[in-house]
């Protein structure tokens, strides 16, 4: 039997795929972010780097490299990168704050 190497970006088909894998790679990542960003590269690829270059004004290079989940990427280039993939970070707290009166 030939296996062959799982490849995320290959299942990454619609934008609920995306939003699913994203939110379970952050969920796991704790403070380890260049899984977010490995995460991302591989939605980058799903959706084809190239594009994404042109759409965020970075090399290839550049981006293959920030997104390989090998170096922490600038909190800049991960922004471009969701803007361009057309991806919005959303903030919720962890618990309920409660106002003090």
């Amino acid at each position: 039997m030939k296996l062959k190497k799982w490849d995320s970006a290959e299942h990454l088909k619609t934008e609920q795929d995306i939003a699913l894998y994203l939110q379970a790679c952050i969920d796991e990542a704790g403070d380890d972010w260049t899984l977010v960003a490995k995460a991302l590269g591989n939605v980058a690829r799903a959706r084809g780097m190239t594009d994404l270059a042109k759409e965020t004004g970075l090399g290839r290079e550049s981006l293959y490299k920030a997104l390989s989940g090998e170096v922490n990427p600038s909190f800049s280039t991960v922004m471009k990168v969701m803007a361009a993939l057309k991806l919005k970070l959303t903030i919720t707290p962890t618990e309920t704050l409660i106002q003090a009166h």
